[in-house]
């Protein structure tokens, strides 16, 4: 009903139901997210103790992991940043404009004008991946002694640039359309599809059997989503007017902030390259262990991000609204309760990383050898997780009003050389380990610049608000990781489970009471005030009046 439809009613007219309150929805979505989150990170690293047991950490397994750089480009660019960070607010601003009544149906259109186009991309990318195998292997890892090995699994894995580009597009769409659960399921499907197919073929194929997983796990990815968003599609448009074809204006609009938003991503993911390119020439499994410290590391990165994932769709649809202050009310508490959780993650990974991959690695071909040497650069790793995080979260900001922006992209070039130039420069010195440090020099450099550029080419979010809640809970993170290294110490070795669980008990203990005294914003109340967080999502927008929050009562 339309504002002046709503004046016009009878004042006896019963009102129509009310909606479900935007805050509980996004909570029960946060918690259905986080739940299959957890569950797509357990079976990863399943995934990767699966892979140790089987290959361990030596030629083989760095041969694989050269190609993995595949998958891992093609997730960050399709899934996990760069489609979603361009498609969400497409998608946002063509809900926006069928609530109000836009003649024929804008989402149908945007689908039949970016679907195809992105389709053909991605296999024809993922074509020329194959085809140039060879000098791509080469050129990622020069020193590498199994070349024809890491150039089969390289070939098998490019496939996964069609399936990740169709499962980040129906990714986006969906969430988008405040559906989460089936896009936060799809990591779920990939692992097991990994899982399955590297254990049934090891015997026959070896590591290849690992690079064909990623193949069939791609497809599960689309086909766990492709029901849903059809089905989405279907609900609207059968019997009204056909979808009209985008306007050049709006389209080289969308084609400008995919560009951004998909080089920001590429050069974000290019540390990887360089740390792998630079691993080449360091002994054997180095850049196996460089990977299993990073997969570990980078969990608690992942979980915490994850409000800011489900939170994005309603930053997107306040500022396509018109409505800053809710925009930018979000995205401070998202980056607060973020950086509080992954301070908390990286101090348990500190205090326990030993023990922690041992538990998880240390058995058949992964030796305790490789368990040491993994974990000192894990705990290197450890320090570049903050800033990790509000690369993740303060990227959104930029792009979350659907209009192209180059600065990101800047910042994290600046950093990418950071990281090369360090890297280069601490890899003769500490090998692997100083590759970890240049990996989080870098990033940390990133998430100043990003910062420092917060105002007019974002939401207007509060530059000295951000910083004093990302100051707070580092100091409780460093006394948490040192009182859990302590109690994880004073348990034998003999008993790893139980020094993990000590340090960890310890850890989490010491940063929630140092943490609360410090005045960490996440911290009081928890674990009730991260739901608290998305449940405080105001019901009705503020601009000098209130106006009626009917337009999003969802179509029956």
């Amino acid at each position: 009903m339309t504002a002046a439809a709503a004046d016009a009613a009878p004042a006896d007219a019963p009102a129509p139901p009310e909606a479900p309150p935007a805050g509980r929805v996004l909570a029960r979505a946060a918690v259905v997210t986080a739940v299959l989150s957890v569950a797509g990170s357990v079976l990863g690293l399943v995934r990767d103790q699966a892979l140790a047991r089987l290959f361990g950490a030596g030629s083989g397994t760095d041969a694989f992991l050269v190609a993995w750089t595949v998958p891992e480009f093609a997730a960050t660019l399709l899934i996990e940043e760069g489609l979603a960070y361009a498609l969400v607010p497409m998608f946002s601003l063509a809900l926006a404009r069928r609530a109000a009544g836009a003649p024929g149906d804008p989402v149908r259109s945007l689908v039949a004008a970016t679907l195809p186009r992105l389709a053909l991309a991605c296999a024809a990318a993922g074509a020329l991946i194959a085809a140039v195998a060879s000098p791509l292997v080469r050129l990622l890892a020069p020193g590498l002694s199994e070349h024809a090995l890491a150039v089969d699994c390289t070939r098998l894995t490019a496939t996964c640039v069609l399936s990740f580009g169709l499962a980040g597009y129906c990714s986006a769409a969906l969430r988008a359309h405040r559906l989460f659960p089936v896009p936060a399921a799809i990591y779920v499907a990939y692992n097991t599809g990994i899982i399955a197919t590297m254990v049934l073929g090891a015997g026959a194929w070896g590591v290849r059997a690992a690079a064909a997983g990623v193949a069939v796990g791609g497809c599960l990815m689309v086909a766990v989503q492709l029901p849903s968003l059809v089905g989405r599609l279907r609900r609207r448009g059968e019997d009204g007017e056909a979808a009209g074809a985008v306007a050049d204006g709006a389209r080289a609009a969308a084609l400008g902030l995919v560009a951004t938003v998909l080089l920001f991503a590429l050069c974000r993911q290019a540390q990887v390259v360089v740390e792998r390119f630079l691993a080449s020439g360091l002994s054997a499994g180095a850049i196996s262990h460089l990977n299993y410290a990073q997969k570990v590391a980078q969990i608690p990165m992942t979980l915490s991000l994850m409000l800011c994932t489900v939170t994005y769709p309603v930053v997107a649809r306040a500022l396509a609204d018109g409505d800053t202050a809710r925009a930018r009310a979000r995205v401070e508490r998202d980056v607060a309760v973020a950086a509080a959780l992954v301070l908390l993650g990286a101090a348990v990974v500190v205090a326990c990383a030993p023990r922690l991959l041992g538990l998880l690695f240390e058995r058949g071909a992964f030796t305790a050898a490789d368990t040491a040497a993994t974990s000192a650069v894990m705990r290197v790793y450890a320090l570049g997780l903050l800033g990790q995080t509000v690369v993740g979260a303060l990227a959104r900001s930029y792009f979350c009003a659907g209009r192209a922006s180059w600065y990101p992209l800047a910042a994290m070039a600046a950093g990418l050389a950071v990281t090369a130039g360090a890297g280069a420069a601490l890899a003769g010195v500490w090998g692997a380990v100083g590759l970890a440090a240049a990996n989080a020099a870098g990033i940390t450099v990133t998430a100043a610049l990003l910062l420092a550029g917060l105002g007019p080419r974002s939401v207007p979010v509060r530059v000295r608000r951000v910083l004093l809640d990302l100051a707070r809970p580092v100091p409780a993170a460093g006394a948490a990781a040192g009182a859990g290294a302590w109690a994880a110490a004073r348990v034998p070795a003999s008993s790893p489970a139980l020094a993990l669980t000590a340090g960890a008990a310890v850890s989490a203990g010491v940063f929630v009471l140092s943490g609360r005294a410090l005045g960490v914003q996440g911290l009081t109340g928890a674990p009730a005030s991260v739901l608290a967080s998305v449940r405080s999502l105001p019901r009705r927008h503020r601009h000098g009046r209130i106006r009626s929050n009917r337009r999003f009562r969802p179509r029956r």
